[in-house]
């Protein structure tokens, strides 16, 4: 007689509160939460607020980019198409663009990325200046926090 299979435990969900990763500076005008990091399989999703009139660095998308808008409005200057609150973006690998806060907005653009692969940040000129993947986001993150007296975040991924 054969013995029965062990059961496997089913994996659980993952949560994490608003409150629980603390928002730290990405740049001038921008901060961002770290929600998660698959650095192996090469995910990384992001919390960002923008201040209106913000730009983020011109880039291209190593993989796809899917993005959700809170609350605010910004647009790929690439683009017309102006993303407000509770629009939903899908960027394919490959896309190009500049992200920019509309200047008209009366506070915060919040908006949520889940992004596969690395951003290629290019200057004016095309040419990859830096990269930002799930390791990379990982860092910045991380040092923003220590540099903010915040203990160790409890990204998932991590």
């Amino acid at each position: 007689m054969s013995a029965s299979p062990v059961a496997k435990p089913l994996p659980a969900a993952l949560h994490r509160g608003e409150k629980e990763l603390p928002f730290v500076p990405y740049q001038e005008g921008v901060l961002f939460q770290l929600l998660q990091a698959d650095i192996e399989g090469g995910l990384w999703v992001v919390r960002v607020r923008a201040q209106p009139g913000v730009t983020i660095q011109r880039h291209k998308h190593t993989g796809e980019v899917f993005a959700y808008t809170i609350a605010g409005a910004w647009k790929y200057l690439e683009y017309p198409e102006v993303n407000t609150t509770g629009s939903y973006l899908y960027g394919p690998a490959g896309s190009v663009h500049t992200l920019h806060v509309l200047k008209s907005n009366p506070g915060i653009t919040d908006m949520w990325f889940a992004i596969r692969g690395a951003n290629l940040n290019l200057d004016e000129k095309g040419n990859v200046e830096s990269v930002v993947d799930a390791g990379a986001a990982l860092e910045i993150y991380l040092a923003g926090c220590r540099a903010a007296g915040h203990p160790t975040p409890n990204v998932i991924g991590i």
